[in-house]
């Protein structure tokens, strides 16, 4: 079917969909499309995750930083801008349990719905972060493209993010020492042994640590086993890379291996997902069993 013979905007729709950068993503190729930026901040510098961010940069300064860093979430002005003048707003936001960027984006949806009522924001919580959101992001331009109505389209996307999981791996644990979640010396012995961290997004949206590998072989067919054990069994699959092309790319054939017919894209993570899976790291977005159904 010719996407483009069924545009929402052709037949007079006023669409746009939106996100913060936990998503990785900076355009859409159908529908009009905003990200608005997270910030990573140390006591020396700020970097604003936009396309103008050089992400291998960054990431060499805050290898070489050891003091105290955290991360920004876009404030409601922010969000509202990103809004423009859409008449059907789809926000996608990074998990709540991480960011305050959830309640941001639902602060502006109220303010833009009393000042337009006759608009409509619908802000769904992805509980995840990075390839998964970026499944939800593209899984909606298909759904608004298929001529769905404002609501269905809502209940369509809620029903697949339930379906999809994300998966990750760690080859590096330096920020999470400079920004308090784990003790330096934790960071520094998983390091200097060579431990890979695979973990998982939880229901709730947490990021949850599920296993020590010693290396990476073994963090990757972890990775699998913990995708299949959640319920993968073939579907689209995104796997998002801080500078580890060979390791996304071994992942991606250990993937084929089982599953030979199974849609993979392999890119590279931007600032904020750059910052929490640090260099090296891995995150792989996945459908679920029914996740297109």
């Amino acid at each position: 079917m010719n996407q483009e013979s069924i545009s929402p905007l052709a037949a007079g729709r006023n669409v746009k969909i939106v996100t913060d950068s936990a998503s990785d993503l900076l355009a859409l190729s159908h529908i009009p499309f905003a990200s608005v930026p997270m910030k990573i901040i140390t006591d020396k510098k700020e970097y604003v995750d936009n396309d103008r961010l050089s992400v291998e940069r960054m990431v060499a300064e805050l290898k070489a930083y050891n003091g105290r860093s955290s991360t920004a979430c876009p404030n409601t002005g922010e969000w509202l801008n990103a809004f423009g003048d859409a008449e059907e707003i789809y926000c996608v936001t990074i998990t709540g349990t991480l960011s305050g960027s959830y309640n941001s984006a639902l602060s502006a949806k109220e303010i833009y719905e009393n000042e337009h009522p006759e608009r409509k924001v619908f802000v769904l919580n992805s509980l995840s972060a990075a390839a998964e959101i970026r499944l939800a992001l593209e899984r909606l331009e298909e759904l608004i493209l298929s001529g769905l109505a404002f609501e269905d389209v809502c209940k369509a996307i809620t029903a697949y993010n339930q379906k999809t999981g994300l998966v990750f791996m760690l080859a590096s644990m330096h920020n999470f020492a400079n920004n308090g979640r784990v003790s330096p010396m934790v960071a520094k012995f998983a390091g200097l042994m060579g431990i890979r961290v695979v973990g998982k997004a939880s229901a709730k949206g947490d990021l949850e640590p599920t296993d020590k590998c010693k290396g990476q072989p073994k963090a990757l067919s972890t990775m699998v086993k913990r995708m299949i054990d959640n319920g993968y069994n073939g579907g689209r699959v995104l796997i998002a890379h801080c500078f580890n092309q060979e390791g996304a790319t071994a992942l991606k054939q250990l993937i084929k291996q089982s599953f030979p017919t199974a849609r993979i894209t392999v890119y590279p993570c931007r600032g904020l997902c750059s910052f929490y899976a640090e260099d090296g790291g891995v995150l792989v977005g996945f459908e679920k069993v029914g996740a297109q159904a």
